[in-house]
């Protein structure tokens, strides 16, 4: 099967952390830039973070630089992002995309992005 399969999402207090992992199934995850996503109720969809196919360009939201990292491991088929210091203003769907390009991997966060592949994502609550 085709896909990507978001985990790690879960109720965390405000300040605390959570990593998320895009796993790939089906295909090879090092062929793509991946991006991150995330939508909060009432809100649109907003790209949070990006790493392109070699792992060698990054980019995060304003809303979450100095506190989300993004990394890949092509061993084991998968993304990460890790989320430290968490806000309530983090809660959301958190979703990952895969594009089939190389690359600095911006344009997946301002529309530019061609995804091949979204998971179903994962639930991200921050709240006391």
């Amino acid at each position: 099967q085709l896909q990507l399969v978001e985990s790690g999402g879960g109720l965390v207090q405000p300040g605390g952390s959570l990593r998320l992992s895009c796993a790939a199934s089906g295909f090879t995850l090092d062929y793509y830039a991946i991006g991150w996503f995330r939508q909060a109720p009432g809100k649109e969809r907003e790209g949070v973070s990006c790493i392109s196919r070699s792992g060698g360009s990054t980019n995060y939201a304003d809303s979450v630089k100095g506190r989300f990292t993004i990394s890949r491991d092509n061993a084991k088929n998968t993304v990460y992002l890790q989320m430290n210091n968490l806000k309530p203003e983090d809660t959301g769907v958190y979703y990952c995309a895969a594009d089939r390009t190389w690359g600095p991997c911006g344009r997946l966060l301002d529309g530019r992005g061609h995804m091949d592949y979204w998971g179903q994502g994962t639930q991200v609550t921050v709240s006391s």
